[in-house]
């Protein structure tokens, strides 16, 4: 019998031979290295096209050792298989990967935690070597299947759960790593694959390990973490991930997020998004904001909470993305988020808490539209601004700005004060275009004083180019102005140009504020903020001496104003602080002392009229009746001539300096032309009026008619408004009904015989004639000598 089984075994196959000599008699001792070697040498050198054989061979060992529960011997039969996977290179090596990937898939089906684990380590291997030629046919969808269920493994010993876990994830990443290296293999982009792939990994990284609770011996180290593996295999995957494949990728994890209620609270949606976008390559990362800003579409009348927590992580992903999160289209991304502002004002509620949810969600959007634009360069950032300011109704007149939508107002205001702050002003000019500027200053005028005061913010933040806005916060009589630490440059020439151009609609609406009964101390603040901006911006001679000019119609307004007496008495003050500024900052220091002077009057004879008591904060609107019947208040609002700033002594204080004083006693009087939606340049200034002539002609129109030169002042424009035109205007209508009589009724051959003794036919004929008799008489001057060359 023994002879027989000697004889059999002669007969079989050398490739068969060599396979059984490396099985020991005692699988505990393992595989017999000696005969590995030869196996290995024999499928390299000697019978390189056997080693399909091998592997088919090795399968059928492997599956009836499976069946009959022989797990070393399959360990010995695994490691057979990845020590010729690794060693061999031959052009052959597709046939024995399939007889490969079919061990390591029945070593999958099993339920032997121990054999999954072999079975991945194995695939892991495999993964790794690259291959002469590509297979076209070879498909993982069943790897893809496994080891993401592996990934969800609950078993109930937590180091065994731990490891499943672990193969799972490993396995993933192996099936990615050898797909994605060549274009050839399956497409694992495919949402059937990442359906799979991204849950399985979000869902380790979430779970911070129920098996690393234990404590015992075999906790893992952090590199060998479920949760830290999914995350390096995760990043993996996005760093791979091309163009037309980010989608792919981001569409399983807003699902992932979705359905497990991943959004409220949102930490593990910005852990994510921050994997993301540190990940993905950099010129893609404006495709994550578009994908997250479609999933804010998507959940547009969801819950505020889930809204407010995605914007924030747009916010995030935004902040990492840098100059890349907007891309192509940059006004698209402000005009979505404005959309979602909007629809939450209109969405909100009675309810306390929904309201109070609502809030916070336009809250972020605000944070987060600044943040896009502190992305863009400056000139974008002020066309960001110019189409905000078109958000704004497009009223005409005062009816309209009555029934703007305050809340809605009130967040764009927001919103463009949040971009203004990523501006950084260079050019006056250049921060305000007449496109922005005119709308803007039309809404400083609206009633709300909270909206006043956020348009006033918005002129510090891009005329405040050296950090001084906030050391002017408040209405003080500083003795010395170095105190307040201010930062003045030199001014540029085109500050003083754009200032020359659109500076009278400033003042204008400067004054206009002032009048309003609805002002706050903070209100009065803003203002005084913006005339020193004003001043230490562009503090040039000829804006020194509108500032002044400004100064004096706000005095005389509020001395011929009805409003309020603590409202009278804070304009009083704030005049008085900003022409102490003005004094200290100027070369005028004659002007400085005239201040002083009226500030000492007023100490001794009316302290109402200084900041220290004008701008009492514990002052309410409830309470000033009470203040006006107090003894520091006057029974009747009078100002003596001793606390009072005089046009004349100030003239001659900076006459004295050299100032040309000529301008200082022109009021502000008219209201410059102002369009909300146009250019409205409106560049002269009514300071100017006094000097404008006007050149008419004679009323017949002779060109020989000398021109009559006639001067229009404040005075001759009122006399012309004030003049009763209605005997002229009459005239007009029948002359116009007479016309339009003659064309109806007269017959053809009259109209024309009156169209040819028109006085326009006459003037034509006679510039005519005139034309051509001065031609025959300058002929002879004017004869043309021509050179001998052109002579024939």
């Amino acid at each position: 019998m023994a002879g027989f089984c000697v004889c059999c075994t002669a007969l079989k196959p050398r490739y068969k031979r060599l396979v059984d000599n490396i099985f020991p008699a005692n699988p505990n001792d393992g595989l017999v290295k000696s005969n590995m070697e030869k196996l290995t040498f024999y499928a390299l050198s000697s019978r390189p096209e056997k080693l399909d054989r091998i592997g088919q061979y090795l399968e059928r060992k492997l599956s009836a050792d499976i069946n009959r529960h022989r797990s070393q011997y399959v360990f010995i039969s695994m490691e057979i298989l990845d020590q010729l996977l690794v060693s061999c290179h031959a052009h052959s090596l597709n046939l024995f990967v399939e007889s490969f990937l079919k061990m390591v898939q029945k070593l999958l089906e099993c339920g032997d935690p121990k054999m999954q684990i072999r079975a991945t380590q194995s695939f892991v291997k495999f993964a790794n070597v690259e291959e002469d030629a590509p297979s076209y046919h070879r498909r993982y969808d069943f790897f893809v299947s496994k080891f993401s269920s592996l990934c969800h493994n609950n078993n109930s010993d937590p180091p065994t759960r731990r490891k499943l876990r672990q193969a799972g994830l490993k396995g993933l990443q192996g099936v990615v790593r050898k797909t994605i290296s060549d274009d050839l293999q399956v497409n694992i982009w495919e949402a059937v694959h990442m359906d799979k792939i991204v849950p399985s990994l979000l869902y380790n990284m979430q779970e911070h390990g129920p098996a690393d609770e234990d404590g015992d011996a075999e906790s893992p180290r952090e590199e060998d973490n479920p949760a830290h593996l999914a995350e390096v295999v995760f990043r993996d995957l996005i760093c791979r991930a091309s163009y037309g494949n980010i989608k792919s990728v981001l569409s399983p994890v807003l699902i992932h997020l979705d359905n497990h209620n991943l959004w409220v609270p949102n930490d593990f949606a910005i852990r994510v998004f921050k994997i993301i976008m540190f990940s993905v390559q950099s010129q893609y990362g404006y495709l994550v904001v578009q994908m997250l800003l479609t999933h804010v579409d998507k959940h547009a009348k969801s819950d505020p909470r889930i809204k407010t927590c995605i914007v924030t992580v747009l916010y995030e992903a935004v902040l990492i993305s840098a100059g890349n999160s907007t891309g192509p289209s940059v006004l698209e991304v402000f005009n979505n988020l404005l959309r979602h502002l909007r629809i939450s004002i209109d969405r909100k509620s009675s309810e306390e808490h929904q309201r109070n949810e609502e809030i916070k969600f336009e809250e972020v959007v605000v944070n987060t539209i600044g943040e896009f634009a502190n992305n863009l360069p400056d000139y974008q950032k002020i066309e960001i601004m110019m189409f905000i300011m078109g958000k704004f109704p497009q009223f005409t007149n005062e009816e309209e700005i009555g029934k703007m939508d305050k809340q809605l107002s009130v967040n764009l205001l927001r919103t463009l004060l949040k971009v203004a702050t990523k501006y950084k002003t260079v050019g006056l000019s250049q921060a305000f275009p007449p496109e922005f500027l005119h709308p803007l200053l039309r809404i400083s005028l609206i009633d709300d004083p909270g909206m006043r005061i956020i348009v006033q913010e918005i002129l510090h933040t891009l005329f405040d180019r050296h950090g001084n806005a906030f050391k002017l916060k408040h209405i003080t009589l500083p003795k010395d102005i170095a105190t307040l630490h201010l930062t003045i440059k030199i001014n540029n020439r085109h500050d003083l140009l754009f200032m020359k151009k659109s500076g009278m609609q400033l003042y204008w609406h400067i004054l206009e504020n002032l009048q309003l009964e609805s002002n706050r101390v903070d209100n009065f603040e803003a203002i005084y903020c913006t005339m020193c901006l004003i001043c230490l911006e562009v503090g040039q001679d000829e804006v020194i001496i509108e500032l002044v000019r400004l100064a004096l119609d706000i005095q005389q307004m509020a001395l011929n104003s009805s409003l309020p007496v603590t409202h009278l008495c804070a304009i009083h003050s704030l005049v008085a602080a900003f022409l102490n500024v003005l004094g200290q900052l100027t070369s005028a220091g004659s002007l400085y002392h005239n201040v002083l002077r009226v500030v000492e009057n007023r100490e001794n004879d009316a302290p109402y009229l200084l900041p220290d008591f004008a701008f009492n904060r514990n002052n309410r609107p409830h309470s000033w009746s009470d203040l006006e019947e107090s003894e520091l208040y006057p029974k009747n609002f009078e100002v003596k001539e001793s606390c009072l700033f005089h046009q004349d002594k100030l003239a001659e204080c900076l006459r004295s300096s050299g100032l040309d004083v000529t301008r200082l006693s022109t009021p502000f009087s008219a209201r410059p032309n102002l369009g909300f939606g146009g250019s409205g340049e409106g560049g002269t200034s009514v300071s100017d009026v006094g000097s404008i002539n006007i050149e008419m002609e004679g009323t017949d129109g002779s060109p020989h008619v000398s021109k009559k030169t006639e001067e229009i002042t404040v005075e001759s424009l009122k006399k012309m408004l004030a003049e009763d035109n209605s005997v002229g205007k009459a005239e007009e209508e029948k002359h116009r009904r007479e016309v339009v009589n003659m064309f109806r009724s007269a017959p053809f051959e009259d109209i024309v015989a009156h169209s040819k003794s028109t006085h326009f036919h006459n003037k034509l004929n006679e510039i005519l004639d005139m034309v051509s008799q001065d031609r025959l008489t300058s002929e002879p001057q004017q004869e043309m000598v021509f050179p001998k060359l052109f002579v024939y």
